[in-house]
């Protein structure tokens, strides 16, 4: 399977997120008065800087990366939603942390080598019972299915985009997703030279993939509030990754090819940015017919530059995102898992509907309100267009 969609470096689109995130945070520091707001900027130096360099995944690292991003959320004592979040982080990812180094540490124990190429080869001696592997090695992604955010672990990056700084929850999200399909990918490495294991897994993913991907679509659904819209998209994007990796090994525990991260780190971080900022001057679904947001009638061109990002992130035909859902549905029918990709279909459907409301919302309300006064502040404006124009050099770069 070729899931490479158009480049395979993310430090582009990292960088620009950074800049974008760095636009609001300047905005935010001068509304504040205090040129010590800034500081912030240096939490999202590191969260960048591990989506651009993709580093090998150890359990280490990525508890560094969930230590980060719950003490940056604590920092402001004066949000009670931040700190709710972090609560949130903290329980649910240290959990699993837990649970994940336990079921290593089996793994360790009955192999004794770390690395997963030499777990295989020792495994495939058939000299540990089969009991003692199949519980490791589901324990041992567990991290990774929960930083992915697939269901029912798909809250959290919902709750960060609505109770976080907008600034802040695209690259959080981001880091942690990215980190969670590191250590899946990684740790599966070589699996198929144990067919036994590579065929449990498999049939896991599958199933993990499905339920993550009807829940994702029955969730988006539902959602009135365009900050969870967008965390409910992200979560759907996680799940993009358990049915690649899934889809790369048949039936027969054989690999169908390479699955590339790289791609899929990189949209994800360019349109989360941009999404998430759209979803700071978004309205909430109330169903009545109202005039629409004042970024929409000000300034309606950076309005569209923000939807082409949700779009991306739902995959409406024509954007980059669907390039991926496409290369997607292609494996798993050549894959032959017909569940996953009807499962696939509905969260497609669901997202491309999810998008549709978010434009009609923003262009499609009538009212005879006239159009505010003041203006979106140009910080904002730059933070959805950089992102966007960043999609845009995706789109172009085939």
């Amino acid at each position: 399977m070729n899931l490479s969609l158009v480049w395979s470096e993310p430090a582009f689109p990292a960088w620009g997120a950074l800049a974008g995130a760095a636009m609001l945070l300047g905005l935010e520091s001068r509304r504040r008065g205090g040129i010590f707001e800034l500081a912030a900027l240096a939490v999202l130096v590191p969260l960048a800087g591990l989506i651009a360099a993709q580093p090998e995944a150890r359990l280490e690292r990525i508890a560094l990366v969930i230590g980060l991003a719950v003490a940056t959320l604590a920092r402001n004592r004066e949000s009670l939603f931040q700190s709710e979040c972090a609560l949130k982080l903290l329980w649910v990812m240290g959990g699993a942390l837990a649970f994940s180094c336990a079921g290593l540490e089996l793994l360790i124990l009955a192999t004794g080598t770390s690395e997963p190429t030499e777990q295989w080869a020792v495994l495939e001696m058939g000299l540990d019972p089969r009991f003692l592997w199949s519980t490791a090695l589901p324990l041992s992604l567990l991290i990774g299915l929960v930083l992915l955010g697939g269901a029912p672990f798909h809250f959290w990056a919902a709750d960060l985009f609505q109770g976080t700084r907008p600034w802040l929850a695209p690259l959080i999200v981001a880091a942690l997703q990215v980190s969670g399909g590191i250590w899946v990918a990684q740790r599966l490495s070589g699996i198929e030279s144990f067919p036994p294991a590579a065929r449990a897994i498999g049939y896991q993913l599958e199933v993990a993939a499905f339920v993550a991907l009807l829940a994702g679509a029955v969730t988006l659904a539902i959602q009135r509030r365009p900050e969870r819209r967008v965390g409910t998209l992200a979560s759907l994007n996680g799940a993009l990754v358990l049915a690649a990796i899934a889809a790369t090994h048949s039936r027969a525990g054989v690999a169908h090819g390479p699955w590339a991260i790289g791609p899929w780190a990189g949209h994800l971080t360019l349109a989360l940015a941009g999404a998430g900022v759209l979803a700071c001057f978004a309205q909430t679904s109330t169903g009545a017919s109202a005039a629409g947001p004042v970024l929409f009638r000000r300034h309606p061109w950076t309005g569209i530059a923000g939807l082409f990002a949700l779009a991306s992130l739902a995959g409406v035909p024509g954007t980059p995102g669907a390039r991926l859902w496409l290369e997607l549905a292609r494996s798993l029918a050549s894959a032959g898992k017909t569940w996953t990709l009807l499962a696939l279909g509905a969260a497609w459907l669901s997202a491309f509907g999810a998008a549709v409301r978010q434009a009609h919302e923003g262009f499609g309300a009538t009212g005879s309100a006239p159009p505010p006064e003041r203006s979106v502040p140009w910080q904002a404006r730059a933070a959805i267009w950089i992102p966007a124009l960043g999609l845009l050099a995706l789109y172009a770069m085939r």
